[in-house]
């Protein structure tokens, strides 16, 4: 039986998907090689700053949304949130936190790093914890090349392939599956070609549940539920 390819849209600057990814490290433990889990991103603080300072110009700004996302950190005991977080040098955009990430994939689909290292996933996780425990402002290619360094990640491989437009068509087809399946949430879980979709902070018993009905369920039939 082929493995279940399940699809996960996140922005790396999203509080809800670093709270997630305890649920998707679960998950790959749980069902093993029965699922395959694919990392895409959506732009949801492509444009970061403004984004925040005008959705939140009426309850403080960035100071506003920081005490919002302190709030709901405090509902979570997995995660660990720096103080000032938003409120001091905050990254302008994740699309450029994207596009690294996938100059990283990218080194993992040529085979010029080791794929049981997982560098891509790891990489994605390193960012988020830069961010939401130190406050690294990972939109700044320094800050990036930091990370990978961290990662002991070829840094002149990782900007080859971004020189080279390679990054940005991996870039490019994410932005075309956002808007395949109409993706504006961080974090979105879709799978079972797209007829089965969970959004945003959704429980990890919630997911185990749709997953374990599409592998009870033959291809092509459909659940009586």
């Amino acid at each position: 039986m082929e493995p279940i390819r399940v699809f996960y849209f996140s922005d790396l600057l999203c509080i809800w998907a670093y709270i997630a990814q305890i649920r998707l490290d679960e998950l790959k433990t749980t069902f093993e090689n029965k699922i395959v889990i694919e990392d895409h991103f959506v732009p949801v603080f492509g444009n970061a700053q403004e984004k925040l300072k005008k959705g939140w110009q009426d309850r403080g700004g960035l100071s506003g949304y920081s005490h919002h996302v302190q709030e709901v950190a405090k509902k979570f005991n997995h995660i660990t949130i720096h103080p000032d977080i938003w409120t001091h040098n905050p990254p302008s955009s994740s699309t450029s936190c994207h596009l690294f990430l996938h100059g990283v994939q990218l080194l993992e689909i040529k085979g010029l790093v080791d794929p049981e290292q997982q560098a891509f996933k790891k990489a994605i996780w390193a960012f988020r914890q830069a961010f939401f425990t130190k406050m690294a402002n990972i939109s700044d290619r320094k800050v990036q090349f930091e990370i990978a360094e961290e990662l002991s990640l070829p840094i002149a491989a990782i900007q080859a392939q971004i020189d080279s437009g390679e990054a940005y068509a991996q870039l490019s087809k994410d932005f075309d599956l956002v808007k395949e399946h109409t993706v504006t949430v961080s974090p979105t879980i879709i799978f079972n070609e797209g007829r089965q979709r969970l959004n945003g902070n959704v429980g990890y018993r919630v997911i185990e549940a749709n997953i374990r009905e599409l592998l009870h369920n033959p291809a092509g039939e459909q659940s009586w539920c």
